[in-house]
């Protein structure tokens, strides 16, 4: 990201401040350029990484049968809308059922999730491309994606509708076909 804080970077940012209507030379801005770069690159950092390699380290359960549904719930994020560059954040419900006795820890579901909320982004797209990944990489019975999210560019623009949330899901496999796979799931992230 270092390489990302150069003097056309900083103009760039001092463009933007002007844009908005501020003075990038008064004292209060004068190192906000540097530090939007540089929060950039962590709010950003899910172009640096693999989405794949990030489930590439499985775990073979030899002494029992892993052959039920695994959840992580509440996988809490931020992310940015495509649309107007604003901040959506909300909880992302992730599940699949193993082919195999081959699991994932549960930190790689979150870091999978940061990976693909750390872009630009839309709710939709995310939820897709989460479940998408992990039936490429593990090859599970079924996925479930469910994802909840409170959208500032609703909540504090246009409409101004501070409440709302928007939920979207995305299942495969058993998740889809299974009508009693798809309400246990929806039950055990229930809150």
């Amino acid at each position: 990201m270092e390489q990302r804080i150069n003097e056309k970077n900083l103009k760039i940012v001092q463009e933007l401040i002007r844009i908005i209507g501020d003075d990038p030379t008064r004292p209060g801005l004068l190192d906000t350029p540097k530090r939007v770069l540089k929060s950039y690159g962590e709010l950003f950092a899910g172009y640096e990484i693999e989405p794949k390699s990030i489930l590439s380290t499985q775990f073979k359960q030899e002494d029992y049968s892993v052959d039920s549904m695994i959840i992580c719930k509440n996988i809490e994020f931020y992310s940015m809308c495509e649309h107007h560059i604003a901040p959506f954040t909300g909880f992302a419900h992730v599940a699949y059922t193993p082919r195999t006795n081959k699991v994932v820890g549960l930190s790689k579901l979150a870091r999978l999730v940061d990976c693909f909320a750390k872009r630009l982004q839309i709710q939709e797209k995310m939820t897709a491309q989460i479940a998408a990944t992990i039936q490429d990489v593990l090859d599970p019975l079924g996925v479930g994606v469910v994802i909840e999210a409170k959208h500032f560019c609703m909540c504090s623009r246009g409409v101004n509708k501070q409440s709302s949330m928007m939920v979207t899901s995305k299942l495969l496999g058993e998740f889809e076909s299974d009508s009693s796979t798809r309400a246990e799931f929806m039950r055990l992230i229930a809150r």
